[in-house]
């Protein structure tokens, strides 16, 4: 996620569509009736549109810290091969563990998370990943832990930094070399920690940070990161890491990504990335990773607020890690996670934030809020067409009570997370405690799915 202070401005839905049609679409969707499809523009089959399939209640521990729900949480994860989805709960203090082929809560695993604190730099569990035998977390202050994914017991704890307060953020593994590199966004300047794992054993060696197993974001190291640092993936085809940059120099407009060698540790190239604040990060097909952009821009390239006079021009980015080509997807949204599932060939996005609601009147001059009631959506994107298919909604739910009032009951829920398992094509999504969704008022993780019934295989069967 990205760093405090960032405007989470979204949505070219919230220009297209007025609220009372918001509604209407959220209330068909739940009812299983299928919306904002379309094919090379001819309406899909009904049975091709992704649809709400099944909400997996949360249910809160005993250490929670957002009023009995789940409103705080970060990225989640499918591995496949145990089909398994992992979600960083901050607000119950665990990863919650569902089965991707029953959608059924398994267990919710401790690991002395710090929780929601107040502050999101300060809080976690944050990134989830997997490789081998393993589960990685990222935690608060500068933790990285790992647990064994068969008995999904806790093995090991390292610090990414010895005395940072900050939590680190967003991870990648490199199953090549046994590393996990993981992203301290919060610091300033931010930095990546390299540390070496076990495959077998799932534990860690603490990382000679800083020092040699450390790459800091600033002009020293080929890369002036001012507004902090997001995703990293590992891509098995060039055996390098990506990450992503929400901003590189003074321009709020100038962002990137930057290709690093595991083995030398350096940033080898940067690819900029106009009018887009990348956050999210997933690898596609044919060298393409898509970039989840985290701020609209408007159509004179500044950032877009509700009382702009010009239009909004919010855009997701797909870019060739081999040639540097860059193709702009129009209309998707902004959001943080992002996701390609090889099951159905598509990209899904969530959304974090929308202007669906009534500009705050206190500030001056006024903004949009942090959040809307409702207001997100799921974003579908053919990768091989490069273009939105369906934009489903989701839901957020603001802070209570609203800012500036204190104490806060509880933060704000984006629904601004997803995961997919490619063998099924259930799509995850965690949404913040409400009365909307089925069995979702202490917190849920709504699945979608995405299928054909006139296809055979398990993709074809809910």
């Amino acid at each position: 996620m990205l760093r405090k202070g960032s405007w989470r401005l979204l949505l070219l839905l919230g220009l297209a569509v007025p609220s009372l049609l918001l509604l209407l679409t959220l209330a068909l969707h739940l009812s299983g009736h299928p919306v904002w499809a379309k094919d090379n523009g001819r309406a899909q089959k009904n049975d091709r549109a992704v649809r709400l399939l099944v909400t997996v209640p949360i249910p809160p521990t005993t250490g929670n810290t957002t009023a009995k729900g789940l409103y705080s949480f970060d990225i989640s994860w499918v591995d496949e091969a145990s089909r398994t989805y992992f979600l960083a709960d901050r607000s119950n203090k665990v990863v919650d563990v569902v089965d991707t082929t029953s959608n059924i809560l398994i267990t919710q695993l401790s690991g002395g998370f710090a929780g929601f604190t107040g502050s999101n730099d300060r809080s976690g569990p944050n990134g989830v990943a997997t490789s081998a035998n393993c589960l990685f977390v990222t935690d608060a202050p500068s933790r990285l832990v790992s647990f064994d994914k068969a008995t999904l017991t806790l093995v090991s704890s390292v610090k990414t930094d010895p005395i940072s307060v900050n939590r680190a953020d967003e991870l990648a593994v490199d199953p090549r070399d046994s590393l996990v590199f993981a992203i301290n966004n919060a610091d300033d300047p931010p930095f990546g920690t390299f540390v070496k794992f076990d495959p077998k054993t799932c534990v860690l060696t603490q990382p000679a940070s800083p020092g040699a197993d450390r790459l800091t974001f600033d002009l020293a190291h080929g890369v002036n990161a001012t507004n902090g640092a997001e995703q990293p993936i590992w891509d098995p085809v060039t055996q390098k890491f990506y990450l992503s940059i929400p901003q590189i120099g003074p321009a709020v407009e100038e962002g990137g990504v930057v290709r690093i060698n595991p083995n030398t540790k350096i940033v080898e190239h940067t690819y900029g990335v106009k009018f887009c604040s990348p956050a999210g990060l997933s690898k596609g097909p044919n060298n393409d990773v898509l970039i989840g952009c985290n701020t609209v821009f408007d159509t004179a390239g500044k950032p877009w607020n509700a009382i702009d006079p010009l239009t909004a021009a919010p855009i997701y980015v797909i870019l060739n890690v081999v040639t540097g080509v860059q193709h702009q997807v129009a209309g998707a949204g902004v959001g943080d996670e992002v996701w390609f599932n090889k099951g159905d060939g598509n990209y899904y996005t969530a959304a974090s934030t929308s202007p669906l609601r009534p500009l705050d009147v206190n500030p001056s001059p006024p903004v949009p809020p942090l959040t809307a009631q409702g207001a997100a959506i799921l974003g579908v994107i053919d990768a091989k067409d490069r273009q939105v298919l369906q934009l489903v909604p989701t839901f957020n739910v603001p802070q209570s009570p609203p800012p500036p009032a204190a104490p806060t009951v509880h933060p704000a829920g984006t629904a601004h997370s997803v995961a997919v398992d490619a063998k099924n094509n259930h799509i995850f999504v965690p949404l913040a405690a409400n009365n909307v969704f089925p069995d979702c008022t202490t917190g849920c993780i709504a699945v979608y799915w995405h299928g054909d019934e006139d296809l055979p295989g398990e993709a074809a069967t809910p």
